[in-house]
């Protein structure tokens, strides 16, 4: 097949710390193209394609004003470019697929926040052809789920061959965050955590450039920070997660928003790493209770639950990881969309 993959041009494809969409758009083309199949990315500036690439826009600050000129950029690369492939699909914002929605091509839209409503309603009115909405999340589905459109969720996947399985740790191993330092995702719910359960926690992630996400992070992270049990270690890589995750007895992702459905899971189960999360958005479908983890609702059942985390087998993390959200299975549940 000839795919047409579209991004945001504000973050490059794929981020070298950021565990966003644009890190699995760039997984899902590398598989197809070792499938043999031809693939146009087009993103922002200095990103990457194991096939081909057309860039536009600047990177910077996600700006949810609509911008005429990006507009007309995308608008002429995919007037272009459409023609030319089997399929479009668009990770960046709906409205990018606008002066499309009549033609034949298979159009594809994938969402990976709360859906407005509205959007959906707008284009079933317009009768678009050939056009399919996917979510990251069956939560992320339902909240853009019309009686005239439709809709399939495929779940964010991670380079499983990229994460070494660890069928061990230590006893008395360190709690693990990763995730933007930002109040929705629960840092300071993470801390609570460890303190409760008189356990070590390493945070990992990018500190917001926002002014009150920024405060937070100095008035409220930041002075719990001891270096002994609660450490910063900063933005990681693939291969510092590797080492982060793969030696830490559980993941807390204690998420105080509609969480879509965060792509450190699967990386956490990759290496074999429970997951330990707050019934938030797609966070439960992730989650095995008692099996690969633990969904809870406060900080004080999750850090009950902590002491539960030896009587979970590593091995069906891994395993789950392999089946549910490799990179080769979500590749595979696109491909079948596209062909449907």
């Amino acid at each position: 097949m000839r795919i047409l993959l579209v991004m945001d041009p504000f973050i490059p494809v794929p981020p070298e710390h950021y565990g966003g969409i644009e890190r699995v758009v760039y997984d899902i083309a590398v598989q197809f193209v070792k499938q043999g199949h031809q693939v146009t990315l087009v993103a922002g500036p200095n990103s990457k394609s194991p096939d081909r690439l057309i860039t536009y826009g600047k990177n910077g600050a996600l700006d949810p004003r609509v911008d005429l000129k990006l507009l007309k950029d995308v608008f002429l690369i995919l007037r272009q470019e459409i023609k030319n492939h089997d399929v479009v699909h668009n990770f960046g914002r709906l409205v990018f697929l606008a002066p499309f929605l009549k033609s034949r091509i298979p159009k594809v839209q994938t969402y990976m926040r709360y859906v407005n409503r509205r959007n959906i309603e707008l284009f079933d009115k317009i009768r678009p052809r050939n056009l399919t909405y996917t979510a990251v999340s069956d939560a992320i589905a339902n909240t853009g789920t019309t009686t005239k459109s439709i809709w399939k969720t495929v779940y964010n996947c991670a380079p499983i061959d990229q994460f070494e399985y660890r069928a061990t740790t230590a006893t008395d191993s360190y709690l693990a965050f990763l995730g933007r330092l930002e109040r929705c995702k629960g840092a300071h719910s993470a801390i609570r955590v460890a303190k409760l359960s008189n356990r070590k926690l390493i945070i990992a992630g990018n500190i917001s450039e926002l002014p009150h996400e920024l405060a937070y992070f100095r008035e409220e992270i930041e002075p719990l920070i001891d270096g002994t049990q609660i450490t910063y270690i900063g933005p990681v890589n693939n291969v510092q997660k590797n080492e982060l995750l793969g030696n830490a007895a559980a993941l807390l992702t204690p998420v105080e928003w509609f969480e879509p459905f965060p792509i450190i899971i699967p990386e956490a189960y990759a290496c074999g790493t429970p997951v330990l999360g707050f019934d938030n958005g797609g966070i439960a479908e992730g989650i095995e209770q008692g099996v690969t983890g633990f969904v809870s609702k406060t900080v004080e059942e999750m850090a009950r639950q902590v002491g539960l985390i030896a009587q979970l087998d590593r091995s069906e993390c891994r395993k789950k990881a392999e089946r549910d959200y490799s990179d080769i299975k979500i590749a595979n549940d696109y491909l079948a969309i596209y062909r449907s």
